[in-house]
């Protein structure tokens, strides 16, 4: 049965660590009990430190330090042995330290024969006055119960100041971290824990694996990602190393971090090649399913639970009705659109959430964006209610002319699912408006909405956006899949220009600035 290091199990392993050398046998190598310690890294939070490498191996020497406690490692660091492998088929995991042994009782029977003499001296008549007995028995007192109080005190500084001080001072240092001998003294601290983590192996009779979860590093600078990639090089370096490192990043952002730096070289500075060498099992998450898709805009609508039934509902029917009152008069409708804006983003979420409904096949794979979609559809639709109760949309002060939570949640996904090219549309739209006469454009406005679609629009100025690929790049590269984009457009939802229109005025995750560099570029290509 595995055993822990806590309660009756620490005497047992302070024990077994001052007196005992452990021994990996066979039977060990063959234990199919595993524990894994999972920590977490986020880069993210020491983004802003100079060595992020290092906060790497701090939180690896804090967790594990917090999973078996303080007081066996700081006595391992005393008193502690690596453990050795068994000669032959032996089953012994414990051999006693000879050694230790002997130094210890020799200590103490020194320490015994001067307190011995000092105490004759002392007490015993007729030897009172032999100062030298005295100065003998004191000195031999002193001195073996010195090397017990320093071995105690050794014990002592390693639990007050733990590895992860240790390697934060060493970072601080300026006049330390410009030497050789700084990742020296990094990879002494590292080594300690790989012993330490073995014998506990050898204690709990089972096996350990330290599994550490690095993420957010595709959001730090070029040089601290390859200071990582360092990091985990040295925490392998040892074969017998218990770590697993699952990378969660993204390889189009990491490469070219990795070709900004010096590690390339001698690589041909192709990071991917760098990347194939360092990670043993690559894995690649496939395209998420429906169903997955399903439970990830549940979780994202869950998160806005408080908000929508709780602080909407309670406050707009019972705390705001003054206030409605009393800006009735000023803004005609408002009251009415804060509580028609409950029931539109319920049906807004419906839809998002319902597999029959074409619009959730639309939806983007990446957890973050879904979020940021079910944060917008909330906002977008009760701007367009107050806009329609304030009379601003359709020029009418009813609701008649507003689209529908459907339609608007499906412009929430455009905007974010294809940010280049529905900027792009637009701006031919306003272009297109902007250059027809006044008489001719006031007249044919009704006619782009009722008629002109935004599909349209783009198929007809698409040879020109293919011209500006090269400035543009960037921006068309965080677009989706083009196919979708058409059939999002031409076929399951057919926005007219009129829509768009409407709906601009109260879309708030599309950047404008993309469309500002794209009039810019097209008024440069008519000059």
């Amino acid at each position: 049965k595995p055993r822990s290091p806590h309660g009756w199990g620490l005497l047992v392993a302070l024990w077994l660590l001052a007196f005992y050398e452990p021994v990996v046998t066979e039977g060990h190598l063959r234990r199919k009990n595993l524990e894994f310690i999972f920590i977490r890294f986020s880069a993210w939070e020491f983004a802003g430190c100079d060595k992020l490498w290092a906060g790497l191996v701090t939180t690896l020497c804090h967790h594990v330090r917090q999973h078996f406690g303080a007081l066996p490692l700081s006595v391992f660091h005393v008193l502690g042995s690596r453990p050795r492998f068994a000669s032959g088929f032996s089953q012994r995991e414990w051999v006693l330290k000879k050694g230790t042994c002997l130094r210890l009782w020799g200590l103490l029977l020194v320490l015994a024969a001067g307190i011995a003499i000092l105490l004759v001296a002392l007490l015993v008549p007729g030897i009172k006055d032999h100062h030298a007995l005295k100065v003998v028995g004191s000195a031999v007192a002193s001195l073996s119960g010195s090397s017990l109080v320093l071995g105690a005190l050794s014990i002592l500084k390693n639990f007050v100041v733990s590895e992860k001080k240790k390697i934060e001072r060493l970072t601080n240092s300026d006049r330390f971290a410009g030497q050789l001998g700084f990742m020296s003294k990094i990879r002494d601290e590292v080594e300690v824990l790989v012993d330490f983590l073995a014998f506990m192996e050898v204690f709990e009779r089972r096996r350990l694996r330290v599994v550490l979860e690095i993420t957010s590093l595709d959001l730090c600078y070029p040089e601290k990602v390859a200071g990582v990639f360092n990091a985990m090089a040295t925490l392998l370096s040892d074969a017998n190393a218990p770590f697993i490192f699952v990378l969660a990043v993204d390889p189009s952002v990491i490469v070219p971090c990795l070709e900004q730096t010096g590690c390339m070289k001698g690589l041909a500075d192709n990071g991917y090649l760098y990347l194939n060498r360092a990670v043993t099992l690559p894995f690649s998450i496939p395209e998420m399913g429906a169903r997955s898709r399903l439970r990830s805009v549940e979780a994202a609508i869950q998160t806005r639970e408080d908000l929508l039934y709780r602080i909407i509902a309670g406050n707009v029917a019972k705390t705001r009705q003054a206030e409605v009152a009393e800006a009735a008069p000023a803004v005609p409708g408002w009251r009415e659109a804060d509580s028609e804006a409950v029931v539109w983003i319920h049906e807004a979420f419906r839809c998002l959430h319902d597999g029959a409904d074409v619009l959730a096949r639309y939806l983007p794979e990446n957890g973050a964006n879904v979020r940021r979609i079910v944060n917008t559809i909330p906002i977008t639709l009760r701007l367009l209610l107050h806009r329609a109760a304030g009379g601003t949309v359709g020029g009418t002060g009813g609701l008649a002319a507003v689209p529908s939570p459907r339609a608007a949640a499906a412009w929430v996904v455009l905007a974010d699912r294809w940010p280049c090219r529905l900027s792009w549309t637009l701006q031919c739209l306003e272009d297109s408006g902007q250059s027809a006469p006044a008489a001719q454009n006031s007249r044919d406005n009704s006619q782009d909405g009722a008629g002109r679609s935004l599909w349209s629009i783009f198929e007809e100025h698409a040879g020109e956006l293919g011209a500006l690929r090269q400035p543009l790049g960037k921006v068309l590269s965080l677009d989706g899949d083009p196919e979708l984009f058409q059939a999002f457009l031409a076929r399951d939802f057919p926005f007219g220009a009129g829509e768009a229109r409407q709906l601009l005025g109260v879309t708030v995750n599309l950047d404008h600035s993309i469309r500002h560099q794209m009039g810019l570029l097209r008024a440069l290509g008519r000059l």
